[in-house]
């Protein structure tokens, strides 16, 4: 009898074990991963590609060359270093395809529109030591970020730093309060709508989606994304980003009052909150390292899940 005690308790423990570990795992919402057989996709036939308020006719290779930066709206945005749109071969992709000409940048990676010229290339640096890692070490973003950062040249990425440096970043995502969204799957990296339809709880997360799914999978820099957010998230974000709430430093502190950057430290509003939230969980557990990292460390230690969401929800509701 008490052999089979032993045995129940022990195997609790395991479970309890268990359930905690894939509590504090890596949010699949915020660190969308495609699942296997998600890049196979139908050839091009060749046929010419529109987006919406755009005279640019693309073919779907050529929207998919990532040497090669599908320019929609060439008149958004000034001209940009041949690092920007063009890369170089092989091994640094042209920085405008995944972050986007106008560098607004997508959930999956940075928006880099006015963040400080010595923040990027502090990150870049951060890259290349690898300092700073992905909390899910296959995840391929980051991983491509690394492979670009240690390929790169210091020109190159000043170049590119100045560019994006120098544009000034847009409304992108448009927050809103819901306890129903639509049904996602992941695609791309990001979270996008099924086929069928349907809709579901929102839960404990962030649904951040294409505003206009065709648009963004053509890599369409006009079209933004819209992030669907647990009712009570702002008031809740609010509260720990302007006052702390006892658990935390107020951002603006360091990220400036408006939150729209201060001196080297980046700007906060209206950024992605899938990108946010993952910064703050890799810096929470360690992952995310490097040179200004230590100053986030106790800024973030204490907060919940549930906090980061309501802080990266009421950030990203503000005016960039």
């Amino acid at each position: 009898m008490r052999k089979s005690a032993v045995v129940l308790a022990v195997a609790a423990a395991a479970l309890i074990s268990q359930a905690c570990a894939a509590e504090d795992a890596p949010p699949s919402w915020a660190f969308a991963a495609n699942p296997p057989g998600a890049q196979a996709v139908a050839p091009d036939d060749g046929a010419p590609k529109h987006v919406p308020n755009s005279a640019v006719a693309l073919t779907e290779a050529q929207v998919k060359d990532a040497f090669n930066v599908p320019d929609w709206h060439p008149d958004n945005h000034p001209a940009a270093p041949d690092i920007v749109m063009h890369g170089a071969k092989p091994a640094v992709l042209a920085c405008g395809y995944c972050h986007l000409p106008n560098g607004q940048g997508r959930p999956e990676n940075a928006g880099l529109a006015g963040l400080p010229i010595a923040y990027i290339v502090q990150q870049i640096a951060d890259f290349r030591s690898d300092s700073r890692k992905s909390s899910l070490p296959d995840l391929v973003p980051p991983k491509l970020m690394v492979n670009i950062a240690k390929a790169a040249t210091d020109t190159q990425i000043a170049e590119a730093a100045a560019y994006f440096a120098s544009l000034d970043p847009k409304p992108w995502v448009r927050v809103v309060e819901t306890a129903t969204v639509p049904k996602t799957h992941v695609a791309g990296y990001m979270l996008v709508p099924d086929a069928s339809g349907g809709t579901e709880p929102i839960g404990h997360r962030i649904v951040e989606t294409p505003e206009n799914l065709t648009a963004t999978e053509l890599r369409d820099s006009g079209s933004g994304f819209v992030a669907y957010v647990p009712p009570g998230s702002l008031k809740a974000g609010e509260a720990l980003v302007t006052r702390g709430g006892g658990k935390t430093t107020p951002c603006g502190v360091c990220h400036g009052a408006d939150l729209r950057g201060l001196g080297p430290v980046p700007r906060l509003a209206g950024r992605s909150p899938s990108y946010l939230v993952r910064q703050l969980y890799d810096i929470q557990h360690g992952s995310r390292a490097g040179a200004w990292t230590p100053l986030m460390m106790g800024v973030v230690r204490d907060l919940t899940p549930d906090d980061l969401v309501a802080i990266v929800a009421y950030v990203a509701a503000q005016k960039p």
